[in-house]
């Protein structure tokens, strides 16, 4: 055998480690850089949903999503006439496909006993409900730091935007208000409740960000955003009755009331989660030039603001 070969030799054809390790990240950077110029989106979309920290924003959208709208869910349903009133309460029920001890709970809550919700209007009052609709309007700035950071755009003058928080929170109820319905296919089933309940999502996330970005961006341009984020949350709210029902009541069973709060919270991080990621996605393909040609996007900031 000749030295420099066989199972233990050293010769000087085999490359070394370090060479191996620098010939693997050359390669991995030839393959980046091919990447990035046959699929130049991908590479905007990475970077932008790193600098707009999309699990930042959508974890405090969800939260206070559960501390303010859930809250003032309960009020409206509390002074609604009874009409109203069983219409929300089978949204929530269609929303979640609430069964069980959780559905249970939802009607002690909602209904009360004697008069229906003379329990919840006592507990509630004039001042509480006022006091809980002011502060649901954190849930719409918090939409709306999500849509500016998306969009690149800075903050919003109070004066310009307050009245818009009150109006999307509004529009947002009489839409969870009848989504049940929608969904339904006004009695005539899925087969027309599905497309109904799409279209009405696309356009809600159409309109909440022309109007939470106060018209600073044409409606256009917002169109890719709003058919992604309404398409995803439409499969996932389709998809909720096979998990968080189940979840729920096991939360609730085994660990109490704080168990269905988490497992609640957890679904609608899970679920702003993804309205930030595809609101965001939606952005970035708008302003990519092969869209933004048609779409009329206008220029913007490459960088968002630092908006906490």
């Amino acid at each position: 055998m000749q030295p420099g070969t066989g199972t233990g030799g050293n010769g000087p054809d085999r490359p070394s480690r370090r060479e191996s390790v620098a010939s693997t990240r050359a390669r991995l950077t030839g393959l980046r850089a091919r990447a990035e110029t046959r699929f130049p989106v991908i590479t905007h979309l990475l970077s932008h949903l790193i600098s707009v920290n999309v699990l930042d924003s959508a974890t405090r959208l969800a939260a206070q999503t559960f501390l303010t709208a859930v809250p003032l869910l309960f009020v409206v349903a509390s002074v609604a006439p009874p009409a109203l009133r069983d219409q929300l309460v089978h949204s929530v029920r269609d929303a979640f496909g609430l069964t069980g001890s959780v559905n249970a709970e939802l009607d002690k809550a909602v209904q009360g006993t004697g008069d229906p919700s003379d329990e919840l209007r006592q507990t509630t009052g004039v001042v509480g409900g006022l006091m809980v609709l002011i502060s649901a309007t954190a849930c719409s700035r918090a939409m709306q730091r999500m849509c500016q950071r998306a969009w690149s755009l800075p903050k919003a003058g109070a004066r310009v935007a307050a009245w818009r928080w009150v109006v999307w929170l509004a529009a947002w109820l009489l839409m969870f208000g009848v989504q049940g319905t929608l969904r339904d296919g006004f009695g005539l089933g899925l087969w027309l409740g599905v497309p109904l309940l799409l279209i009405a999502d696309v356009a809600i996330w159409w309109w909440t960000q022309h109007l939470l970005l106060v018209a600073r961006v044409p409606w256009l341009p917002l169109l890719p955003g709003s058919l992604l984020t309404g398409a995803a949350l439409s499969v996932l709210t389709s998809l909720a009755p096979l998990y968080v029902p189940r979840a729920l009541n096991h939360s609730l069973d085994k660990y109490g009331s704080l168990g269905a709060v988490f497992t609640l919270l957890s679904w609608l991080i899970t679920l702003c989660v993804v309205a930030t990621l595809c609101v965001t996605a939606g952005a970035v393909i708008a302003r990519e030039p092969w869209a933004a040609r048609r779409l009329g996007t206008p220029g913007l900031p490459d960088a968002p603001p630092d908006d906490t």
